[in-house]
Formats: structure tokens, sequence, C-alpha cells
């Protein structure tokens, strides 16, 4: 089905992507950053040089401005993806533009805009956001870091895991608890910068998928936070900002799972079409057709699914609750439709040489984070209920 979302921009910007991807996105990097566990500093400024990075640093910061417009991230997805060797810097990329920018381009302080964005838009500051511990996951307001206010400032103890670039982040957008109990002025954001004293980043983890984007755990013991490091100025806010940026997060799940969809469908047509079986290719055999014609059925339907929620989005329509909706359901039909492409694939799609093999790991996160698929249809189902 053709997709009319796009227009002339983005398709010209389409094409500055794939001539990155030419020079900087090759099979040789990719097992480089695998090997490191992380996508190197000067790949990810070269990206910024193409205004691949940044996109969603406002202009006159220098970034491209397109906070709201998600169509230029979503290329950037689909055609990283397609390479079949850049999920690494598609998730890097995602970390710094979906997670960590939005909060200081909506809700910084001025001074805080004129600090970090700049070099946000460069790659010269790398951010993430800590907000998932050891103990509390989903459940936000179950977090235990907290921030007690001191003079000039703010003292952090305890610890955040599972963070995406947490060891490479210059800056970590922290979501602390800075009163009492759980409601939700209780929590904030505070911006936490690598050097700070009682601030270690450095365990990285280990995990089943994407072994070339890096994930830590973070430990704060006694770390001083000055009070203009608070995103907005103002205690109390974060629960709030989080809620306010949680669209935007699942929206951006929920669109790499229709960009590795799009890809394993591409990938297991070429795959069954040339590999033969009994004198005849794979793709000939009733079964695999079958199979094919369900697969590219599904994605045709998640990209109308998911172009109407980037519309949406880009009216600033688009609800927690249809996000939600978004990112559970795209990673269940990405899930199905990389389990067909393995067994399509035979033996060959459980070698990591190929692309299904590699998507099939790095997808399983996918229903995880970003607040796991089962926590998704709670909000869905007293959204449709209005039961508690």
């Amino acid at each position: 089905m053709q997709r009319d979302i796009y227009d002339e921009d983005h398709e010209a910007f389409r094409e500055v992507v794939k001539e990155f991807i030419k020079r900087y996105v090759t099979p040789e990097r990719s097992r480089e950053w695998d090997a490191a566990g992380e996508v190197d500093r000067d790949t990810m400024r070269a990206a910024a040089e193409h205004g691949i990075v940044g996109l969603s640093v406002p202009e006159e910061f220098g970034g491209a401005g397109m906070l709201m417009d998600y169509r230029f991230r979503c290329v950037v997805n689909e055609e990283l993806i397609r390479s079949g060797v850049g999920s690494a810097i598609a998730g890097a990329f995602g970390i710094h533009d979906d997670l960590a920018v939005p909060y200081l381009a909506h809700f910084g302080t001025d001074d805080q805009k004129r600090k970090w964005l700049p070099g946000m838009a460069s790659a010269e500051v790398l951010g993430a956001l800590a907000m998932t511990e050891p103990g509390a996951g989903s459940d936000l307001r179950g977090v235990t870091t907290t921030a007690k206010k001191v003079d000039g400032g703010y003292v952090v103890n305890g610890a955040k895991t599972f963070i995406s670039s947490g060891k490479t982040a210059d800056i970590v957008v922290t979501f602390v608890k800075t009163g009492e109990g759980n409601r939700p002025d209780a929590f904030s954001l505070l911006v936490i910068e690598d050097g700070m004293e009682g601030f270690d980043h450095s365990k990285k983890l280990h995990k089943m998928g994407f072994p070339g984007h890096d994930t830590a755990e973070l430990t704060f013991t006694d770390v001083f936070v000055p009070d203009e490091n608070l995103i907005g100025g103002v205690p109390g806010r974060g629960f709030v900002h989080l809620m306010m940026n949680l669209p935007l997060e699942r929206l951006s799940i929920g669109a790499v799972a229709g960009a590795v969809a799009q890809a394993a469908l591409e990938w297991t047509l070429d795959y069954t079409s040339t590999r033969r079986a009994f004198g005849q290719a794979i793709a000939d055999f009733q079964n695999t057709r079958f199979r094919l014609a369900e697969m590219a059925t599904t994605v045709d339907v998640m990209w109308a699914y998911l172009d109407r929620a980037m519309d949406l989005y880009r009216q600033r329509k688009l609800s927690a609750e249809e996000a939600a909706k978004v990112k559970f359901w795209c990673t269940e039909r990405e899930w199905e439709i990389l389990d067909q492409g393995v067994q399509l694939h035979g033996g060959y799609g459980y070698i990591t040489e190929y692309p299904i093999a590699r998507a099939f790991l790095d997808a399983r996160v996918h229903r995880i984070y970003g607040g796991t698929n089962e926590v998704m249809r709670e909000i869905v189902a007293r959204s449709v209920t209005g039961r508690k």
C-alpha cells in the first residue's frame, strides 16, 4: 500500500540519510560497535554534521527544529534498520533525540536550553534519560532515588538501571524524589552531568540484543547537583513532565517496530526468492506465499496506524493512551513478523550473520522498555472502561 505521509522534504532528507549510511554505517563499523559495546563519538558527530542527529533541537540552538514532526526521525529509523547493520546507531540516535532532548527543549529554562542544547545539536553533548531502578520499572511512583534539598542545590542518592546510552552520556535527565510520599508533586527531573563527584555510570550491562548500543547501571552517592540543573526550575514537576513526553516515547518505539517489520519483510522476500529447495524457489511454495501475504498485509496496516499517529502527534493530539495502543500493538506485530521471517529463513535465520537473526534478538526488548506491553494494555483498559 502506497504511503502518502512524506513530502519532498522528507524524501530529500532520506537521500542524505542513505549517503550517511553508505559512508559511516558499514558492516565493519557495526562489528566495531558491537565489540566496543557502544557507538563511537566521531560517528555521532558526523551524523550531527549531516543533520541526522539533533533533529529535535530547536533551530535557534543549532538543531533542525523538528521536535513535533516525527516523520524525519522515522525516515532515519527506516533507512538505518533497512541497512541491516544500523540498529545500534539507530538506538543511540533515538535515546538522544526522542528521550533526552525533548525534556530540555519542552521544559528547560532559557539558561538550561542555552547551556546544553547547542552541544546536543552537534553531538558534543550526548544525553540519556534515567527512570528505571533495580526495584522500580514501569511503576515510576516506586522510585527510591532521592534528591535532598540543601543550600544551592540537591544531594542525590540512589541507583538507576537499564539506562540506554547511560555510559556514553554526558548528561542524564534523572527522575528523582524531591518530596515525601508518592504523589505526582513528590518527583522532579535533574540533569546530572558526567564528572560530578559521586556519580558513577561506568557499569555496562551485557544484553541479549543491541550489543553495539551501551546500557548501563548508574549509582549516585551524595552527588551534589546545583539548583540550575533542576529542569524547569520548579521542583515537583518531574512526574508531569514525564507524562507529557510519554506520547513521543511510545510513538518512537512503535515507529521503530514498523521499520523493523518492513525490513524483515524485505529481507524475507529477498531470501525466499533466491533460496531453492526441491527444485524451486522457497517463495514458490504455497505455505511461503501465504505467510508472505500475511506479513505484507500486517506491515501495511502497521504503517497506516503509525502514519496516523505521527500526524496526530504533529497536531499535538496524540494522547498517552493512544500512544500506549501504538506501542503495544506495533511491537506485538513486529515480533510476529520477525518470528515468521526467521522461520522462512530456515537455519540461516538462526545465524547472526543474517540481519533477520540480529533484528530478532534486538527487538525482544521492544515489548519491555518504554513501559511493558502488559502495562500498556492496563493503561488502555482503564481509558476504555473508565475503571481503575
